[in-house]
């Protein structure tokens, strides 16, 4: 299985251990807002990722981590007169919630920093004793990028463009190199803070990542995840980290990143005000459109949301679903015990597409192209499939639809609609055809559209 590497900018082979799990890393969110679409575009991803994986056999341990203490939490803390434990602990089950909500599953663990200030403080520790890290009175411990002369390597970046980065920057104007970051800070009148015999404080943003992989996962494993924007100076700072603590290289054998989220051509962010929480999009669309919206998109570049956006995605995902409620009527009606030639080629045609676009760094767009392909393939023929069929292709489609995390049952006709519906087969049988238009149409305006088909009417939520 192929995916692109940040670090060697190619796409090359993942290599799953024979008798263990394949490590991941995917970065967490700092819990002091609601997640945004942002935020579930990565988190979505990974899942997809890693469900499709399982499938296939492959063993994975999925770790996550959570900034539970950071600058924004103490800030949002300030701003609500409320403590950082509590923000920090509304806004995780916040996005626990959200995450069950988009049926974000594959995660093994997440780790909490605070839960791992022994490993943070142990990992500091280690730098300072190799000459990595110098104090800087009265604010904290920093790391000196002069001593690792690999910095840049993931983003192509220097020591001198290490303020250039999308991700948020340590001020300091007492710093030797305009890029050293933050690892301990110094303890400050009302913010949490901990033991240490280097000075009391609490940790920087970068070191808790390294710290909770390195306690997981060892000083070295096969990959790591988040979205693009961190890949610089978050995750170079990891990377400088984690070699300079263990003198091991590479720190990670593959990276990953998945590509921004914009709203009308800007990035959409807190910052900008511009952003969609998961709460708004879930308040009046689906999980599952979501899902096919993102992968609908090559995973490493950037997607423009537009108004029209969520309404095709819907639209979308109800068309499959529609086509699995047919496959289901016609297992339950036809008569026919014979079925159009050619079905066992479209079938294994879709199969091998549908594989081959996954393996092969995982090209989801063409993945989802390939089930509509499927489809067309099925539509003009699908009155005419016998039982057998019928539910050999809807068997087939919902497992590789599962492969990616869908569940596309199709909804329930309320019992109201499905009275119209007799009512209206009663007066067609009867050739009351112009009584029976009039019910086509209130159907039509409850959101519903009726199909004469040679095996009965068959009903269905529009897709307009």
């Amino acid at each position: 299985m192929r995916l692109y590497n940040t670090l060697t900018k190619t796409e090359s082979e993942i290599v799953f251990p024979t008798k263990k799990n394949l490590n991941l890393f995917v970065c967490g969110p700092t819990v002091y807002d609601d997640p945004h679409l942002g935020n579930a575009r990565v988190y979505l991803t990974f899942d997809t990722l890693v469900r499709f994986w399982r499938s296939q056999g492959k063993k994975i341990f999925y770790l996550q981590n959570i900034t539970d203490i950071d600058d924004k939490i103490i800030a949002k803390a300030r701003e609500e007169n409320a403590t950082p434990k509590a923000i920090a602990q509304r806004y995780l089950r916040a996005y626990q919630k959200n995450m069950r909500s988009l049926g974000v599953i594959s995660v093994d663990r997440y780790a909490l920093a605070t839960k791992y200030i022994k490993d943070i403080k142990r990992q500091i520790e280690t730098l300072i004793a190799k000459g990595h890290a110098y104090k800087i009175e009265n604010d904290g411990w920093y790391f000196d990028l002069k001593t690792f002369s690999d910095y840049g390597q993931l983003a192509g970046r220097t020591v001198e463009q290490a303020e250039d980065g999308t991700s948020r920057i340590d001020a300091s104007d007492q710093k030797r190199n305009r890029g050293d970051f933050c690892l301990w800070k110094f303890k400050r009148d009302g913010e949490p803070s901990w033991r240490a015999n280097f000075g009391d404080g609490r940790p920087g943003w970068h070191i808790e990542d390294t710290a909770i992989s390195e306690h997981h996962l060892g000083q070295q494993y096969d990959l790591h995840g988040g979205g693009v924007d961190l890949t610089f100076p978050h995750h170079e700072a990891e990377i400088a980290q984690q070699e300079s603590a263990s003198g091991k290289k590479p720190f990670v054998r593959h990276w990953a990143h998945i590509g921004l989220v914009n709203v009308d051509g800007k990035k959409m962010s807190k910052s900008l005000k511009n952003f969609i929480t998961i709460n708004e999009y879930l308040g009046k669309n689906s999980a599952d459109a979501l899902r096919l919206l993102f992968l609908q998109h090559d995973y490493r570049h950037t997607i423009n949301l537009t108004a029209g956006s969520f309404t095709d995605a819907e639209k979308a995902i109800l068309g499959i679903k529609n086509f699995l409620r047919k496959l289901d009527f016609v297992a339950s009606v036809a008569k026919n015990t014979t079925t159009p030639p050619d079905t066992a080629r479209i079938k294994e045609n879709f199969a091998e597409e549908y594989l081959r676009h996954l393996e092969n760094g995982f090209q989801t767009p063409a993945a989802i192209a390939s089930v509509f392909k499927l489809i067309g393939s099925y539509e003009p023929i699908i009155w005419r499939l016998n039982k057998s069929e019928a539910r050999e292709v809807k068997k087939m489609l919902n497992e590789k639809l599962a492969w990616l995390g869908f569940e596309p049952t199709g909804d329930k006709i309320p019992r109201a609609v499905l009275k119209i519906a007799a009512r209206r087969d009663t007066l067609r049988n009867h050739q009351q055809f112009m009584h029976s238009d009039a019910l086509r149409k209130e159907l039509e305006g409850l959101g519903y559209t009726i199909e004469d088909t040679p095996l009965g009417s068959f009903i269905s939520k529009a897709t307009s």
